[in-house]
Parts: structure tokens; sequence; C-alpha cells
């Protein structure tokens, strides 16, 4: 037989474009259309319904960037469409096909009805099927020109990011308004082509299949009349439809669709643009649901939900029906999909409580999954606090994203730093935008690494990112796909039942222990630090508020703890945790509203922590340690003085002299306070510090070296951090000025000014106190560059085989070898308070107080001796997608701490980031509680949720080993019950709290998070 291949392909390539798809809408007659353009922000369609609207026509240009311009349809149905499926068809001019980042629109009845969306992959809305001939249709459409920021592919800076610099130019011009007759037997043409085509050319060339699928479309397209698609459309079909019969092998993979439209709730638009995008995707979806008894949409982030309930009540209500029925099904139980790495361990428990609560109080939901998808990279904390939110599994996908190494498992059980292990699988289609192309399905079976023990894989299905979801077509070759040969079975259904079959089937699967680390998008543990700063100060003043209005609660009368507002506050500060916000990679305008947005919530935080401590009483001034260890410290008054404190964990003393600890002596450019000589070099690095505990030299050369590299990734800018990096780069060593500022028995300091690049400056002041080992570096930057990364390195005299980074309730630890791809990929990491090196009998912490990103490298000097080096990237440059990141002031501190165990490093990280607070107030009550034993770390004090009095405590294991230790209160107790994070009865893990004697005592394996609800007596 001659081989027609190419002819066949090509043959029905063209015709299917060409002729068929053009064919779909049978007649149409055009809207009149009139326009009216919002002045500024979005209004509401009250306000829309009652504006003058004036005529337009198609092909006009409209929209500004992030403008909102309201279309008024009127048409008329034909009295000879009666009996037809007839829909309104709307093109307000869409750049390319993707759906989320560019014009939409919400269509409406004139009564204020949300029907559906359109976008380019969605632009029909139902009038009738069938139609009554003679109606009249009216709409009012709200439609969004939102700017295409990627339309350069990230190639270059662009002023579309933020409505302060987007000009007004229209971006669009509207090329249709129609109402038109859809030709059903055309439109099933299309997607049996489309179905049959598609697994037709990703069949291998040997394969009788593929050949089968290619005369049999060469005979459909024989059967084709030219003249009349419609005509001849059902005969075609017939042709086909013994191919679009023949069953799958019965040893075919399963794939278990899961509609699903990933909506970003911020990136390339502003988190008021995500809660209009939530009603087109949502009302889209119920739409679809009305329409496929066997769709099944699952749909994560609370906080999306709450938009939605309270801008769009009739959409809410068409959720809670879709939820009724089975089909709209809520996952992840977590307040937004937030990043994986950057929020600290209260705020992942709180992402899980306050989203598993939403879906229990609201649909009377509780999810079994964490839902990340897109996340970028995920702590090893996640499997202890999933499965403490009473979760079975967890699903993600943006591991396929790896730059080097592939990751070997797709379905497997993840452990976590204390042993918790949960059942975890990575979609082998490799996205979370599914639209079951030949080309998907045949990656799936492909791509999946469990073959011969596990037989199906997941594949959420629909358009996302900027929203969008399922469309009837997805829907309709998963219809096809259904039972195919040469294609995987697809079934839709809900993702519990594809975990419990997938476990069922494989419940030894292999297991991942640690962090699932993403070899790309490293820059996210650093872009926008002003943002990441935002976020740490939020939490710990967050863990501050909850605690003193808690001591208040128990000991002042009167006093009433602030419900509404701390939760509002938390969930202010989870919305930013949302993995484009805190990662650092949106647009202008995000960045700008969320550094508003952290200094409001500072301010709110600050008047309800005063409040609190304000309620214990005047008589005298106090100072309050909020850290969960005792403090023993200089700080400086309200005159500027310093003063040497001592103040119990959770608890507060007076500001008096608590004793004398060896004064701190300043020579020159030396600061020595016995514990610790710092010496100071003329180019302002750290050339000496001399461990006088120890009798040793810490550091291996230059200390506090601050480097300024080049830094353009090969493709996403605000995201990656590409090797090369490392390549080129400037040690900046020509201070402006070195001068003694603080020469006091309890504070020394020296202070280092720079000024580099194009118009940077950068102050630093290197600090000892007093009876502390800690040298801090206070940094003031005022940054001007682009396209650079700032680094600060220690190079420390220490031969370490792995370095320490502290992650959320706990540590991991990761190897300074690169022997494998692995080690090697692993340039850039990411750690919260603090990053440990050591060898035995000896350790160095680096601390700091809101920076990340962080590398470790270890080399042999010729003298046989081994320099572990530390650095920590404190800012960078990207342009894209906001052309101005980080320009501007940044203030941070980090801080070197020689002789530290990890206990040491543990205690000195929360001391750097709970800075002890100064306030007239009698504030003499006992600390909440109090506890006995090493390792034991309390972590939250707070009320219980429910209001009922009692008094919740989350504490862990932080040092990595088996801890006991006894927990004392501060008030009368009256029982403990060990809960889960919902602060509901936890069975599993009972036996660790045992109350005696009116206190409890805990017993902990290395990093275990233990939840107690203690209950007040009289």
């Amino acid at each position: 037989m001659h081989d027609e291949r190419r002819r066949i392909e090509e043959r029905v390539e063209r015709v299917h474009n060409q002729r068929i798809k053009p064919a779909i809408y049978a007649a149409t007659v055009p809207f009149e259309v009139e326009a009216w353009q919002a002045p500024g922000e979005p209004v509401s369609f009250e306000e829309a319904a009652a504006a003058a609207y004036t005529p337009f026509a198609m092909d006009t240009p409209w929209g500004p960037p992030w403008g909102t311009t309201w279309f008024r349809m009127r048409g008329q149905v034909p009295a000879e469409w009666a009996g037809r499926r007839v829909e309104a068809v709307i093109d307000l001019g869409f750049v390319g096909d993707w759906p989320g980042n560019q014009a939409e629109a919400l269509v409406h009845r004139t009564d204020g009805t949300p029907l559906k969306a359109v976008n380019p992959l969605n632009q029909y809305v139902p009038v009738g099927n069938p139609a009554a001939g003679g109606e009249r249709i009216d709409y009012l459409v709200e439609a969004a020109s939102n700017p295409d920021i990627l339309a350069n592919d990230f190639a270059a800076p662009t002023p579309l990011g933020d409505v302060l610099t987007a000009g007004d130019r229209p971006l669009y011009t509207f090329r249709r308004a129609d109402l038109a007759v859809l030709d059903e037997q055309v439109w099933h043409l299309d997607l049996d082509l489309q179905v049959l085509r598609g697994l037709m050319v990703h069949l291998g060339e040997h394969e009788p299949r593929r050949h089968e699928i290619m005369h049999t479309l060469d005979r459909a397209m024989d059967t084709l009349d030219l003249d009349d698609i419609s005509g001849s459309a059902a005969a075609v079909r017939e042709v086909l439809a013994p191919a679009l019969a023949r069953p799958a092998h019965a040893s075919a993979h399963t794939i278990s669709g899961v509609g699903h439209a990933h909506i970003d709730s911020a990136w390339l638009w502003p988190i008021r643009e995500t809660k209009r995008k939530t009603s087109r995707t949502f009302s889209n979806v119920t739409a679809l649901a009305d329409e496929y008894e066997d769709f099944v949409f699952a749909c994560s982030q609370a906080q999306q939900y709450e938009w939605v309930r309270d801008n769009y009540p009739q959409v809410w209500a068409r959720i809670q029906e879709s939820v009724k029925k089975g089909q709209w099904v809520p996952v992840g139980g977590m307040w937004v999909e937030a990043d994986g790495n950057l929020p600290g361990g209260e705020a992942i428990a709180r992402q899980l409580i306050h989203g598993k609560r939403f879906f229990i109080e609201h649909f009377g939901v509780e999810t079994k999954g964490v839902w990340l998808p897109d996340s970028f990279g995920y702590t090893a904390a996640y499997p202890q606090l999933a499965k403490l939110a009473g979760n079975d599994w967890f699903l993600t996908q943006k591991i396929s994203w790896n730059q080097t190494n592939k990751f070997p498992h797709h379905t497997f059980w993840w452990e976590g730093i204390d042993g918790t292990r949960i059942f975890t699988h990575f979609p082998p289609v490799d996205t979370y935008n599914a639209r079951f192309s030949g080309e998907e399905m045949d990656r799936a079976v492909r791509n999946y690494n469990e073959k011969g023990a596990g037989t199906r894989s997941l594949a959420p299905f629909g358009w996302g990112d900027g929203g969008g979801g399922p469309t009837r077509e997805i829907m309709e070759r998963a219809r096809r796909l259904a039972d195919l040969e040469g294609s995987p079975k697809v079934v839709i259904e809900h993702p519990d039942q594809f975990f419990a079959k997938a476990r069922e089937e494989y419940p030894d699967a292999p297991v991942w222990v640690g962090e699932l680390y993403l070899e790309l998008h490293r820059a996210t543990y650093t872009s926008q630090a002003r943002t990441k700063q935002g976020n740490r100060r939020s939490e710990h003043r967050l863990r501050e508020a909850e605690l003193w209005a808690t001591t208040a609660a128990l000991h002042a009368p009167g006093y009433a703890y602030p419900y509404e507002r701390l939760d509002r506050l938390w969930k202010t500060v989870l919305l930013h945790q949302f993995h484009d916000i805190l990662p650092g990679s949106s647009i202008a305008w995000v960045h700008r509203e969320a550094e508003a947005e952290y200094a409001r919530v500072a301010g709110e935080l600050e008047a309800l922590t005063a409040e609190a401590v304000a309620a214990l009483g005047t008589g005298g001034t106090r100072v309050f340690n909020t850290s969960p260890y005792d403090r023993a410290e200089v700080i400086r008054t309200s005159t500027g003085a310093p003063a040497y404190v001592e103040v119990p964990a959770g608890g507060s003393a007076p500001l008096a002299a608590a004793g004398s600890p060896q004064p701190v002596t300043v020579s020159g450019r030396v600061l020595d306070n016995g514990l610790v000589r710092v010496e100071v070099a003329e180019d302002g690095t750290l050339s000496s510090v001399y461990d006088l505990r120890a009798n040793r030299e810490v550091l291996a050369g230059r200390g506090n070296l601050l480097r300024l590299h080049t830094d353009l990734p090969n493709y996403w800018d605000a995201w990656d951090i590409d090797k090369h990096y490392r390549n080129r780069f400037t040690d900046l060593l020509d201070p402006d000025s070195v001068t003694v500022v603080d020469d006091d028995p309890l504070l020394g300091a020296i202070r280092v000014t720079r000024s580099f690049g194009k118009g940077s400056t950068l102050t630093q002041t290197v600090t000892v106190r007093a009876g502390s080992p800690r040298i801090d570096i206070e940094t003031d930057i005022d940054w001007h560059e682009a396209e650079k990364i700032l680094k600060a390195a220690f190079p420390v005299d220490i031969r370490a085989a792995h370095s320490s980074a502290e992650i959320q309730f706990g540590h991991v630890q990761r190897p300074t070898h690169t022997n494998t791809t692995w080690e090697s990929a692993r340039f850039e990491v990411s750690g919260h308070r603090w990053v440990h090196i050591g060898e035995p009998g000896y350790g160095v912490a680096v601390l700091n107080d809101s920076t990340y990103g962080h590398d470790v490298s270890r080399t042999v000097r010729e003298d046989g001796g081994t320099t572990t080096t530390v650095a920590l990237s404190l800012v960078r440059a990207p342009r894209v997608p906001d052309p101005g990141a980080d320009q501007g002031r940044h203030r941070l501190t980090y801080s070197l701490l020689p002789g530290a165990t990890i206990g040491d490093a543990v205690a000195e990280g929360y001391a750097l980031n709970l800075p002890l607070r100064v306030a007239e107030s009698a504030g003499a009550a006992e600390p909440v509680v109090t506890v006995e034993g090493e390792g034991v770390t309390v972590e939250a004090v707070k009320l219980a949720d429910d209001r009922s009095g009692d008094v919740v405590v989350r504490l862990y294991e932080s040092r990595g080993g088996r801890a006991r230790g006894v927990l004392r209160t501060g008030f009368p107790l009256a029982g403990a019950q060990v809960t889960d994070l919902l602060e509901r009865p936890w069975e599993e893990d009972r036996a660790a709290a045992v109350t005696r004697d009116g206190a409890v005592e805990v017993t902990l394996r290395p990093f275990q998070v233990l939840t107690l609800r203690l209950r007040r007596g009289q």
C-alpha cells in the first residue's frame, strides 16, 4: 500500500479548520449594541443599568487598560429559528486563546441576574434549546479590558502592570455580537474530528490503529459535501462512528478527570479583578453543570468563595445548589492556595483551619485533601499539618516543571520531617489546565511512572490561571474518550474517589522523604522583599496580639477578646500568602497594594496589642516578651538609652537593671564584649569574628561580604535565578565611611556606608551587645539596580556536611556537597529565621528578620581546612512582570551567631523576630503558659475559636529529637485535651499529653506539633 499519510493528514486538517469549524453556526443576526464606559473602578450592576448608553458599532476600539465598559445588547430571535438551538455569540476582540489574561465579560439579564461569562474559548451564551421564534433578548454585559501582560512573552518590561502607569489607549476592537443558530451536527462533527485527529497523530506510525483512523478520516472527507457542510455532517459522522466506538484495551490506563479552573487570587491582575474573575468562571461552571449531569468540578480557595458570596449572591446560590447535587466539589481546605515554602508554620495551620471551617460551615463538606497544583515547591512540614487538619491526600503538579531532575514518582507516600506520611499524587498529564487533547492523553500515559503497579492518574481539566474553567467542548471530548481504543480511559469523578482507588490498588507506593523542592522559580524566595517582610512582620505581630489579648482576657476584668478583628486580620495576611503575591511574581499593582495592606495590618495589630497591654493596668514601665524563650538582653528604651533586662517567656518584667554583664569595649574598629571580638576592616567587611568562649576564629575570609551579581534568568524574571548568576559579580569593598556610632558599656556599634551601581546606597550598622554573642547587622538599602541580586556572605571555618534551615515547626538538613544532580540543583534554597552549619562540637547560625533565600557552599582551602559559606539573598531587581520590583528603600536585619547549637538558633531566631516591647503597664499577670523541657517550644497562645473561653496552645519539638516537658498555666487548670488544628478532639496523639497535679506533661517525637485545649477552672 502506498504511504499517503501526508496527503490525508493535510487534507483533513485543512477541511476541518477552514470549512467545518466556520460552519458551526448556521445563521446569524447582529445585536443592536450600545456602550457606557464606567469611570475609574468597577461599579455595581444597579449603577451601570441606570447609566446613559450611546450607540456602539462593531470593529470599534474600546477598553482602556484595566477599564470597565458596559454594553447593552438588544436583539430578536427570527421567527424561522423556532425550535433550533440559539446562542448569543460575543467576541470582544480577543487576542490569542488564553481566557484569563485579556478581555473578559460577564453577561447579565436586565434584572441583574448573571448568566454566563464570555472569553476567547467560551464565546457563547445559551438563549434557548429550542428557542421561541420572535423572542426578544436584552443583555447588559460587563466587559473588563484587562491588558495582555504576556503579550511579549515576558521578553521586556511593560507599564501595563499598574493602572497608574498603563495609560488610557483602547486595547481591544469589538468584533462580534450576534444571535446565532448552533448547528449541532456540525458542532459534534468538529468534536469527533478533534478526538480522532488528536489520537491518530500521537499513535506510533507502526500502530495499525493509527492507519485505520487515517483512512476512516479520508473516507469521511469524501462523504463531506463542501457546498453543504450542514446537510452532509450527519452522514460524515456515520462514517466516523465505528472508529469512535472501538473500545479501549482492557489494560488501558484510566484517567480520572476532575473539572478545574485555577484562578490565581492575584497575579497579572489585581485582587479587585480576581473578585470579578470568580463570578465569571463560577457562572460558567454552574451553567455547564446544568447541561452535563456527569460533570464534576473541584474548586479550592475559600477566600474566592467568600468574594462570590459577598458580591454575587445569585452565583453563590447556584454554587450551593451544585454542591448539593455533588457536581461542585470544594477541595483543598485552605483559605487560598498559598506559597508552599514561605508562610510560617502557624500561618499554614491557619490556612487549613480557616479554609476547612468555611467549607464545613457553608456546605457541610469537610475536605479530605490538600489541593496545591501551582505552588513553587512544598515544605517538608506539610504532611503533618495536612494530617492534623484531617486530610488524607495531597495533590500538586508543579514539580513537573523541574529544570534538572525528573521527579521519580507520580503516586507515592510523602513523609514529612516528623515521620507523618500522606498519600500524594502528581498528575502525569503535567498540567492543571488539561483539555483532553490527544497530546495530553499520550503524555499522561508515557509519563506515568507507576506502570506495573498503578493503573490510574488524575487530570484536572479546564482553562485556568486567570480562570475560565471547563468548557462544553472539553466535556464532549471526555465523553468520546471514556472508552476508546488507543487512548487511556477517561472517567469524570470526585478527587476523593480517585485517591481512594489509587490508594487501594497501590497501598505500598514508594516513599519520598523531606521537602518537595522545585528545581525552578528559586528567586521567589527573594523577589519583592517588602512584600516578604510585610508577611513576616504580620505573622509575628499576629502572634503577639493573640498572646497579649489572651493574657488580658484571663486577667483583666472587662476586657473582651477581639475574635472578629483577629479573624479578619488573619484572613488578610493569609490572602497575601497566595502563591503569586508572597513569592513576588505579580504585577506592580498587586505589590503596591500588598505593601499598603501590610502597613494597615501593622497599625491595627499594634493597636490591638497596645489595648491588651493597657488593659492589664497601669503602674510603671514594663518589658513584654512574646518569644517562647526567657530573654536577657540589651534593649533601647524610649529615650534611646540602652538597658539590660531579663524577661520570662511569654511574660513581662519591670524595666529595671537586671544585672551587669561584662561591658562592651570599642577600640578602633574592634568590638569586644567578653564573649565575641569583632573586627571591622577598612573595606567595611568583618575581618575577624573571634569566639572568646571557644577560643577560635569563626571566619575563614571576609565576613558580611556584599556581592552584587548580574541576574538575568533565561525566562521568568521575577521567578527564576539561574546558576549562571554566580559567574559575574562585583564585591562591594569601597565604603564611603566606616565610623563608630555607639560606644556604651551595654552596646557598641560601627556603621558602614556605601554607594554603588546606578545610584544605590547602603548603610549597615554592626552591633555587639553586652551579654550576647549575637552580632547584628542592621541594613538600610536604597536600591536602584536593574537585573541584579545582592547577597551577603559569611565564609565560616567549619567543615559542615550539611546545613540546617528553619522551616515551619522544625528544620531541614541539606547536604553542602554536590555529588549528584539533585544536590547541585539546590544552589538556591529557602529558610525562615535561621540557617545553621556545624561540625562536631561547634556550630554557627546566620539569622534574619525578613529574608528567605540563601545558598550554602563548601570549599577546601590550601591549608587543608574547610570553608563553609552561608550567603543570604537580600534584594533582587527583576523587571518582569513589575519593572519597578524592589526599587527604593529596604530596612532589614541579619545576624551572625557564633558557637550556636540548633537550640540557640531557634531561641535567637525568635528573639530577632520578636523584639521586646516596652510599654506603660502594670502587666504583672503570670504568663498564660510556661514550659519546662528542652526542645518543647510554644508557637501560639490564643482563646479557642468556639468562644468557650478555653485556652488553646500550639507547641512543637524544635530541635529534631524526642522531648519531654511540663506545661504550667498562669490560671486555674481544670483539664487538657489534645486536639487537631481545628480544635476538635484528636484521639491519635492523646497520650502525648497527660494532666497531673495542675500541669500538663507532654511527650513529643522529633518535630511533632501538638495542639492543646486547656479548660479553665474556677
